[in-house]
């Protein structure tokens, strides 16, 4: 007889009778999805992984701790055998053929009933894919057409233009510290719905490549602002973009939240009536260190670490850090937009009482093809920003983290 292939079907479990044989490994895996589905689920096993006695622990199931017997399938919906008992495999298989109950087997997909796709999940969608047939059923090859199919979903590439997902309002979207490819799943699916993209300097500028030609894309920096600060301008720049229906991308670097002006934009939209996404992105703070093979904290070096903003100098009065209590820090200090400072930073922390000899480490142009990092100290670096030619945008960290990972790992 002919083989045919699978009917593909979703099965609505609410509330309804799932029983699953074996506490094993499969299990483990399978009963995360059945709960998140809402079914009624009856675990039957003598024995179970700590994962899966958590879950019986939680109510999310009920476990009756021993082997399988005639009848248990009775009032099933769905069935799951994943025993290591064969015998038990085969007779709890021919019982769900008896009673009709769709039934998945694990050590044996001809003799199932129903098999289980490899599936996955973005913004509202389920990918479920199966192979046409038993022959020949490679589980790799199917969970990475799985795979394929929803990272296309995620950053938008598998989602024909005209059918794409819009909604009217701004989303202010952290790039990440440079490399394109440190941009959050959101952040990158966000910008491939856009109708206008506002981005800052420092934003990953390779995304912006990748945009369709209809994508009107607009550098902050050259937003004119007349008798407005350019903040403002900013502001008003989104504002009426939204308004027009647009969907709005405000693409900036690192994270919104983190010396990014996010909250200010996010005010000024909520003020006017706007919706307003703010979607989180890895800050420079601790990825270009990581990057450059610094790490923030390490075990029996730095318990803490502080991120301050040196774009004003110590002694200026707008200046809000209080630099004499940074001084007397064990942890490690990470001061972004500094690099112009960092020589009377240096001075600042040094006579608060910070040893000279203090490691410093400057990453310039951190997680992109053009990293680089120089080492000084507090005593040293003002000159050796000099005499390197460091330049902005640099992550200065200062600390005894700086001599922990091997030298020249950027």
């Amino acid at each position: 007889m002919a083989e045919h292939p699978a009917y593909p079907v979703g099965l609505r479990l609410t509330g309804r009778r799932v029983v699953v044989l074996g506490g094993g490994q499969v299990a483990q895996r399978r009963l995360p999805a059945l709960i998140a589905a809402g079914a009624d689920i009856r675990l039957v096993s003598p024995e179970a992984t700590p994962s899966v006695e958590a879950m019986a622990d939680a109510g999310e199931i009920a476990w009756e701790r021993r082997a399988y017997a005639e009848g248990d399938l009775a009032d099933a919906w769905y069935a799951l055998i994943a025993t290591s008992d064969t015998e038990a495999n085969a007779a709890a298989s021919a019982e769900a053929e008896r009673h009709r109950v769709w039934c998945v087997r694990s050590d044996n997909a001809d003799r199932a009933t129903a098999w289980t796709p490899a599936t996955g999940h973005s913004e509202g969608v389920t990918v479920a894919v199966l192979t046409t047939n038993a022959r020949g059923r490679d589980p790799r090859h199917t969970a990475a057409i799985r795979d394929a199919v929803v990272e296309g979903l995620r950053d938008g590439t598998l989602v024909a233009p005209h059918h794409r997902t819009r909604t009217a309002g701004v989303a202010l979207v952290g790039g990440g510290p440079g490399d394109p490819d440190l941009i959050t799943v959101r952040g990158r699916r966000l910008l491939a719905e856009a109708d206008v993209v506002i981005a800052d300097r420092l934003g990953p500028r390779d995304l912006l490549a990748e945009l369709p030609p209809h994508v009107e894309v607009i550098d902050a920096a050259k937003i004119p602002y007349g008798r407005f600060m350019a903040q403002e301008a900013i502001n008003n720049a989104l504002i009426e973009h939204a308004r027009q229906g647009k969907a709005v991308v405000r693409l900036k670097g690192g994270d919104p939240f983190v010396f990014g002006r996010g909250m200010e934009e996010a005010q000024a939209l909520a003020e006017a009536g706007i919706p307003c996404t703010v979607v989180p992105g890895i800050s420079s703070s601790v990825s270009v260190p990581g990057a450059a093979g610094i790490p923030v904290t390490h075990r029996g070096v730095a318990h803490e670490f502080t991120v301050v903003s040196g774009h004003v100098a110590p002694d200026d009065e707008r200046s809000l850090v209080d630099w004499p209590s940074l001084a007397k820090l064990t942890g490690t200090l990470v001061i972004l937009m500094g690099v112009d400072k960092i020589g009377k930073i240096a001075e600042t922390l040094v006579a608060h009482g910070k040893s000279p000899e203090t490691p410093v480490a400057l990453v310039q142009e951190g997680t992109t093809a053009a990293q680089r990092r120089v080492d000084a100290t507090l005593a040293t670096v003002a000159e050796t920003v000099v005499a390197q030619e460091v330049k902005p945008p640099a992550v200065i960290v200062v600390g005894e983290v700086v001599g922990v990972g091997p030298h020249g790992t950027a």
